[in-house]
């Protein structure tokens, strides 16, 4: 039996912290056809039943457009089961009041509840401040039997105490869970429970914003007479990254493009997720990017942070420059510079209320302001 698992989906994210109001919009667009895409890909490959272990959406109120998608959808494809289970972010959403639920969705409570896929059998709890530290007591699985249990909230060796969905693996061992099926990490991560079970976040279906860089997709999970095998599959339609490029010793804008370009087409990042080796590659127009620009930078350079910016900006889907550079600051090369620009640096490097840090924040600025730029 073939089986996805899947988790943080986040639909109706506002998603306009970095993004345009346009985008933004398009980008809640393609995270809702991600369920579709999903949904077809399970049927491509023979897959019967899809967990989603944990905030499908970002909150319990969804658009009428969210809502009516998701149900034309699961019941489109009416020989998967869809398993869902409630998170931190999606409690008391719009499933829990439908009046008729599609015969092929499930849902589960804050009491452990089960369901049979032929020789397997799904446990779901719903955790909340009052079950969380207890729920290895109140699971009663057959150890008998192919075990998955669901669970939405960070993973811990020891309880938290008043904590709210903290996962307590320890309490989980030695309870006959074959595979731990969880949610909240939007991060592919994964580990052993004890002898017999393994615990695992997939991650989000896709990267929202820039901390959620890299390769995102699901686990599908292949079970025959009770022995697993898992894979990671890469999924989303865009990628996010957040790349540093070395501009010490340039001294004009034109080279730093130069410069950020070579670093781009250079970039060969690589993920050990799920036992494999994925290469992220450089990006491409599709994706979503972030150059942070750091070294020492000498503080009379010419750097105009939005013409660099402009030379990047039709070809990825967004673009934006951090800069995290450090003026090159010889200070004995302003003890007798009687310019304005040599009164600064010498008012600021005296100022021993300041971290060297902010100092070189402040001077950073200051120079660029003296020299024509902007802030």
């Amino acid at each position: 039996m073939k089986i996805i698992h899947t988790a943080d989906l986040h639909l109706d994210s506002k998603l306009e912290t970095s993004l345009s109001k346009e985008q933004a919009k398009n980008r809640r667009v393609e995270l809702l056809q991600n369920f579709k895409r999903l949904s077809d890909y399970a049927f491509e490959n023979e897959v019967k039943v899809i967990l989603i272990a944990g905030d499908m959406f970002d909150n319990k109120v969804c658009t009428k457009t969210t809502k009516n998608a998701i149900l034309s959808v699961i019941e489109d494809h009416n020989d998967i089961n869809y398993y869902i289970l409630k998170g931190n972010h999606d409690k008391d959403n719009f499933i829990d009041t439908l009046e008729e639920c599609p015969e092929n969705l499930f849902t589960f409570t804050d009491k452990p509840v089960s369901y049979r896929e032929g020789n397997v059998t799904i446990t779901g709890v719903e955790l909340n401040n009052d079950n969380s530290a207890l729920i290895g007591n109140a699971l009663n699985l057959n150890a008998d039997e192919f075990n998955i249990v669901m669970l939405h909230g960070q993973e811990a060796d020891t309880n938290a105490k008043d904590k709210a969905e903290i996962i307590p693996l320890r309490e989980l061992r030695n309870k006959g869970i074959d595979y731990l099926a969880l949610g909240h990490i939007h991060a592919y991560k994964e580990g052993g429970l004890d002898n017999r079970g393994t615990w695992c976040y997939p991650g989000c279906l896709e990267g929202r914003g820039f901390d959620e860089c890299g390769i995102h997709g699901f686990v599908l999970l292949n079970i025959i007479d009770r022995q697993m095998t898992r894979t990671f599959i890469p999924f989303g339609k865009r990628k996010v990254y957040e790349i540093e490029t070395d501009i010490t010793g340039i001294d004009n804008s034109e080279d730093v493009v130069k410069t950020i370009k070579k670093k781009i087409t250079s970039y060969n990042d690589k993920l050990s997720m799920a036992g494999r080796d994925f290469t992220v590659g450089e990006p491409d127009g599709n994706d979503i990017v972030r150059i942070i620009l750091t070294g020492e930078v000498d503080i009379a350079a010419e750097r105009d942070i939005p013409y660099i910016k402009s030379a990047f900006a039709e070809a990825f889907y967004y673009f934006e420059i951090k800069d995290k550079t450090k003026p090159h600051v010889e200070p004995h090369d302003y003890k007798y510079d009687e310019s304005l620009r040599g009164e600064f640096v010498r008012t600021v490097l005296s100022d021993d209320s300041l971290s060297d840090e902010e100092k070189a924040e402040i001077i950073k600025c200051g120079i660029n302001v003296l020299t024509g730029g902007e802030v």
